[in-house]
C-alpha cells in the first residue's frame, strides 16, 4: 500500500511516516518506480509507534519498545521497565502542573480584574529570586 493509505489505516500524518522511515523505526520497500509499498507488518508497526506516542513515549522509548516487540524471546520485565519509568515521569509532570494550577488559581483569585493597575499576577512574576 501506498504512504496515503498508510496514513489512512494508522491515523498517522504522512510527514510523520515519512520522518519514522527517516530515523530508522520503519523500513518501507520500493516499488519499481520508487514509490514506498508499505506491507501489513509495517503498517502494524505504525500503529504500533502511533499508540506509543498517543501515550507520551519518547522517540528513543519507542524504538526500544518496538525491538522488544519484534523479540519474542523478550522478558516482559524489559518492557514492564519502560512503561515503569515513563509512568514515574508522567506523575511528576501531573505533580508540577497541580502545582502549577494552584499557584496559578490563587493569583487569579487574589486580582481584583477591574480597571486599577495594580495586579497581584504581575507583582508575583516581577518578584526577584
Amino acid at each position: 500500500m501506498n504512504i496515503s493509505e498508510a496514513a489512512r489505516r494508522t491515523g498517522l500524518p504522512a510527514k510523520t511516516i515519512r520522518y519514522y522511515e527517516d530515523i530508522g523505526l520503519v523500513t518501507a520497500p520500493r516499488d519499481p518506480n520508487g514509490y514506498r509499498a508499505f506491507t501489513e507488518t509495517e503498517t502494524n508497526k505504525l500503529g504500533f509507534l502511533a499508540r506509543a506516542r498517543a501515550l507520551g513515549f519518547t522517540i528513543e522509548d519507542c524504538r526500544d519498545l518496538l525491538a522488544l516487540w519484534e523479540d519474542k524471546s523478550r522478558a516482559s520485565a524489559d518492557v514492564k521497565a519502560i512503561a515503569e519509568e515513563h509512568l514515574h515521569e508522567i506523575e511528576e509532570k501531573i505533580e508540577s502542573l497541580q502545582d502549577m494550577h494552584a499557584t496559578l488559581s490563587q493569583l487569579v483569585h487574589a486580582c481584583a480584574g477591574d480597571s486599577r493597575p495594580d495586579c497581584p499576577i504581575l507583582k508575583e512574576f516581577a518578584k526577584e529570586g
